[in-house]
């Protein structure tokens, strides 16, 4: 493996779209509204972010700072082709926000996840990489699934 994680590019957009859509994320067809900004406002504080393995996309992810907040940053997306899962990828992603939000002097990271049975996987690994589950909202998502915020100071 040939991994490198770096800033998203518009080149990136044809591969971004086929992670959301190997890694069921979002559908691939929200990926241009949501990345715009990015890329056509020279101001935007997004925060788009790839993982590149031997010169294909296999990760993205998505962080933006909390409005009316001092150094807090929500990690709203991040997702790994199916084929590159379970090879350490989705940790390197939290390795490189975090070292890059503590370098923008960010002081806390939050990531929003679900009840929701398809993401236990999600929640197990964000406990084992350092996060705190800090809250749970019920019903938040739809009638019987929560959103569960975990939050790490950075």
């Amino acid at each position: 493996m040939n991994q490198r994680i770096r800033a998203a590019t518009s080149a990136d957009i044809d591969g971004l779209k086929k992670v959301a859509d190997s890694s069921g994320l979002f559908p691939s067809e929200y990926l241009d509204k949501m990345i715009f900004d990015y890329f056509n406002n020279s101001n935007t504080e997004d925060i788009w972010f790839t993982c590149v393995d031997d010169n294909k996309i296999v990760a993205l992810g998505y962080c933006v700072p909390e409005k009316f907040t001092n150094g807090t940053y929500n990690l709203l997306a991040i997702g790994v082709a199916e084929a590159s899962q379970r090879k350490g990828i989705a940790s390197k992603m939290m390795e490189y926000i975090e070292q890059l939000l503590k370098n923008k002097e960010a002081r806390i990271l939050i990531v929003e996840t679900s009840t929701d049975d398809a993401q236990i996987g999600a929640r197990k690994f964000y406990k084992q990489i350092g996060y705190t589950q800090e809250a749970i909202i019920r019903d938040f998502w739809n009638d019987g699934e929560d959103k569960i915020v975990f939050w790490k100071k950075l």
